[in-house]
């Protein structure tokens, strides 16, 4: 196993490097695009070359923070001095870049899910920061760079987002001293949230719509579960991007302790996310079945069966093992 680095170590081997390319997780979150792109900015202030390499076009929720930094295609014309996973932990979390990623002449982890495990020449990994934002953060004055409105803005997206609007338990003091220090330099909160959660196409509601009026109740009503296939999204014009927040929608039923969400992918297999309340430690749980994420956030990949298979599956289990 590789070791946790100091992020003066990080930021040592990011200043000493020309070309840094940064590569979130697929489907990403406010918090993956957010520290994506305040790092590539910062970088690029830094006199980098820097980009934010995708996969995927970007989910709707959080295209606006993209001012340029992302790309399919950097066009470099030698390896990168160094890549940069940000806000995840596996290859497999970015698998079409794989090949990329690992070309880098050093490569960094920068992480706050508490399953990670240092696999990198560098790795910051901090499993106590509610987000990856907040670790960045700290790293960019370490680059020698001033966080303005426009880096503010990206990390201030990325901590509300993996807060949950500053309600889940990860919340400390720490994410809202950061919060109030980015106010001050003009980061615009109110714009963010309307751009991140009050900027929705009709599809995505009637989506969110069947969701919710298929859940289940299960364990004694102590657990819901519900389920979007192909055909659901067809009948809907919903797209699986657009299903940030309807699992946590779920969790916040009265009496529930756990939602669980399955989404039938293109390529048929069935990507599962899990929320829990209080006493269910959904990481453990997903880390079980190949997966990973937070003690109240997680989720995993579950392949070789139909969404219906996997849900019964998950019924049974999950009944027995809830406290």
């Amino acid at each position: 196993m590789k070791k946790n680095n100091t992020l003066e170590e990080i930021a040592a081997g990011l200043l000493r490097s020309n070309t840094v390319l940064l590569f979130p997780h697929i489907s990403m979150d406010g918090d993956a695009m957010g520290s994506s792109a305040a790092l590539c900015a910062a970088l690029r202030k830094a006199g980098k070359t820097a980009h934010v390499v995708v996969e995927e076009a970007l989910p709707d929720m959080v295209a606006f923070l993209d001012k340029g930094y992302c790309t399919e295609n950097p066009g470099l014309s030698a390896r990168p001095d160094a890549c940069v996973c940000v806000d995840c932990g596996e290859y497999r979390r970015f698998p079409k870049r794989k090949e990329l990623f690992c070309s880098g002449a050093l490569t960094v982890c920068i992480d706050h899910h508490k399953t990670t495990v240092p696999f990198l020449d560098l790795n910051r990994i901090d499993g106590n920061a509610a987000a990856t934002a907040e670790i960045v953060y700290d790293l960019i004055p370490l680059l020698g760079v001033e966080i303005d409105a426009e880096i503010g803005t990206a990390l201030y997206a990325g901590i509300v987002t993996d807060t949950g609007k500053f309600q889940y338990s990860n919340t400390s003091q720490k994410t809202h001293l950061i919060a109030a220090k980015l106010h001050a330099i003009g980061v615009p909160a109110a714009e963010i949230s309307i751009m991140l959660y009050q900027n929705e196409r009709m599809e995505k509601r009637r989506l969110e719509s069947r969701i919710l009026g298929d859940a289940e109740l299960f364990a004694g009503g102590r657990a819901v579960i519900s389920c979007i296939t192909r055909k659901i999204l067809e009948e809907t014009g919903g797209r699986l991007d657009e299903t940030d927040g309807v699992t946590e929608a779920l969790r916040d039923i009265r009496g529930v302790e756990l939602a669980c969400l399955l989404k039938e992918k293109a390529d048929r297999t069935i990507k599962v996310s899990l929320r829990s309340k209080r006493d269910f430690d959904v990481a453990a749980f997903s880390e079980e079945n190949g997966g990973g994420g937070h003690a109240r956030a997680a989720g995993f990949t579950a392949k070789g069966r139909s969404v219906e298979e996997v849900k019964a599956l998950l019924m049974r289990e999950l009944a027995e093992r809830l406290p």
